[in-house]
Parts: C-alpha cells; structure tokens; sequence
C-alpha cells in the first residue's frame, strides 16, 4: 500500500469512525482500523463487534492495498500534523510509515485478514428518509432506554415499521417513549428491530447533517449510509414488550400546564429531593398542583403552581428526573399530562399531537 493525502481527507473520516474503538480490548485487533486502498479512495473501518463504521477519503492512491493499524494512534498524529499539510502513507514489511515534511512515524501492523467486518445484512426492507427526521426520533426517545438491565431487550431502543409510520419507543421498566413519524409513500410492511445503546448513541453523534440516509433493516442488523459513512449494528436478539399496553387509555383526569413554568417549578423543587430515589409529590386539585419534595436531612421543599384542571383530587409521587425528561423532549409552549389516579402510571404529550407520548409510572413515598 502507498498513498498521499491532504492531512483534512484523512482525519475527517478517522474522527468519524473512532468512536467505536474501545481503549480496552479482549482482542488486539479491535484496537486497530482497517484502511483498504484502492480506485483513489481509502475506506477506514472501525468495529466492536456490536457496531462498525466505515468512512471513506479521497486520497491518491499508488498502490493499492489493506492494512489495519491502531487507530487512536493514526488519528493524534494526523491531529498533530499542521493545516493543510501532505501526509504519504505506505508499508514497510510488517510496519506503516507515515510521513509528512521532516516529520516520520513507524506504526505496528496486523494482517487485514484477521479483521472482523460486516459485508452483506440481507435487508429485509429499505428506506430512504431525512437525517432530521430519524435524529428527531432518537433524540425524543433514547433517554428512556434501560443501562445494563438484565432484560437485555430493554438496554436499546425499538424501530418499528408498519403502516406508513416509523416509530421509535424505548423503556427501562419505569417509564416509556414514543416518537413516531409518517413517511411518504405506500404501506411499509411490519418490522420489529432493537437497535443496541451504543448504536444508537453512535447513530447520534454521526448525524449532524441536513441530507438524506438510506436505512436498511435485516433481520440480524441495520445498516445506515450517511455522509460518506456506512453505519452497522448488530441487533438485540429479543422481544421487545408489548408497549401499547403501558400506555393509559383514559384521560379524564387532565391536567394542562406551560411547560416552562411546570418544568422550571419542578427543578427548583428537586433540589431539596432525595439525591438517591430523586422522588417529589404532586398534589392536585382544582386548578392547582402543589409540588413537595423532602430529603433524609429534613429538608423540604414546596411550589404552588397554577394549571388547568377540573378532575379529582390525586395524590402521587414521582421520580422528578423521569419528569424533567419526558418535558425536555416535549417541544410545545403547553403540555397535557393525564392522570387515573396516585397508584397508575401518567401520561404525558403534546396537547394537539399524538406523535410523542411519555409514560412515567409512580413510586411510593
């Protein structure tokens, strides 16, 4: 292998790709990047196993080959190189060498051969859709997913296709999200997959761009091609609960806020919570919540807020974080929760849409 490129061409797509080299691994290899030379392109390619990004730059290729050095090292030296500098790659025996002006790095190697990647998924379904719209998705939802739960389904988010909808829903046992989109174009068949945490915190950090992604469903991955970058993840191999149960069905009891007011009471009151359990008390009545949280130093805190409500009397103790969450992703000026009574979960969305909703279950307190 024997290429040259501008320093820019290389370190774009090597900051594109490191986030799945892990610092520690079981095996060597994964510390490494793989870089295939041919047709003046270079493809890195980085994996865990879980999930593997390939990145492609335009260089000038003299001859072709694959190699796989370690990548965090390849990446601080094209970070330390000067703007706009000529970086000339090529091997020497079982070493790389990377040259740029009087500057000259000697890197170890492993054969190409033994890298672990991913080429055909057999997709089962493809979509083309906008960046945004897959990131809007992500954003109102992947805060809900489970972290190292034994209910391994639960520790990644769910993309679920049919009709003409796109949805994703995340839970960790004690609250849910939702977020759906309606595609343009015919009925999509009916598809389940559980896309891993670390994909899907991978596929936000990749998308920052306002163009399109192809999306590939298979029945063991997703495949995602944006940018120049071609994203792959495994899947979790699991059933996904059945999700619209959770979700109250009625709303008598609702009650109307501004989600800036509420939001704002809610962390002024959560500071005087338990640091542990987070937990803090509604009372509402008639046009009234009162917010209550206290803590094992008998510190109290109280906020009266007035809001829109005609129901019964409730009572009932929440985990604020859950809370604050769920009206983060809430983009209106108003925000309707819906209430049964102090022992059944609440339901909280935008008041004129129903594409978003956010099941927040009680505690005891």
């Amino acid at each position: 292998m024997k290429l040259a490129a501008a320093r820019e061409a290389l370190l774009k797509p090597l900051q594109s790709v490191i986030g799945v080299v892990e610092r520690r691994q079981t095996m060597p290899i994964l510390a490494n990047v793989l870089l295939v030379a041919k047709n003046d392109k270079l493809a890195i390619t980085a994996t865990d196993l879980e999930v593997e990004l390939v990145a492609t730059a335009p260089v000038d290729v003299q001859t072709g080959g694959e190699v796989t050095v370690p990548g965090r090292k390849l990446l601080d030296i094209c970070r330390a190189l000067p703007e706009g500098a000529e970086v000339q790659i090529g091997q020497s025996g079982e070493k790389l060498v990377v040259k740029s002006g009087r500057s000259k790095f000697t890197l170890t190697t492993l054969p190409a051969a033994e890298f672990p990647t991913v080429e055909d998924i057999n997709a089962g379904q493809s979509l083309e859709l906008a960046q945004e719209t897959l990131r809007r998705l992500l954003d109102k939802t992947h805060f809900s997913m489970a972290q190292q739960d034994v209910r391994y389904y639960l520790n990644g988010l769910l993309l679920e296709t049919g009709k003409k909808h796109l949805r994703a829903v995340a839970t960790d046992g004690h609250r849910l999200a939702l977020c759906q989109v309606e595609l343009p174009g015919g009925k999509l068949p009916e598809q389940q997959v559980i896309v891993p945490r670390k994909g899907v915190l991978e596929l936000q950090r990749l998308m920052t761009g306002e163009g399109t992604l192809n999306l590939e469903l298979g029945s063991n991955h997703i495949r995602i091609q944006l940018d120049g970058i071609r994203f792959t993840s495994k899947l979790i191999d699991g059933r996904f609960p059945e999700y619209e149960r959770v979700i109250p069905q009625d709303t008598t009891n609702a009650l109307g806020a501004d989600r800036q007011l509420f939001r704002a009471a809610l962390q002024r009151t959560a500071i005087l919570s338990n640091e542990k359990y987070r937990g803090i008390r509604l009372t509402i009545h008639r046009d009234t919540v009162i917010l209550q949280a206290h803590n094992p130093e008998q510190e109290e805190a109280e906020e009266e807020l007035a809001v829109s409500y005609k129901g019964a009397d409730i009572e009932i103790g929440f985990n604020v974080n859950y809370l604050l969450d769920a009206l983060g992703a809430i983009e209106s000026e108003q925000v309707s929760l819906a209430l049964v009574d102090g022992n059944s979960s609440c339901l909280l969305r935008q008041p004129d849409s129903d594409d978003s909703k956010y099941v927040v279950m009680p505690m005891r307190l």
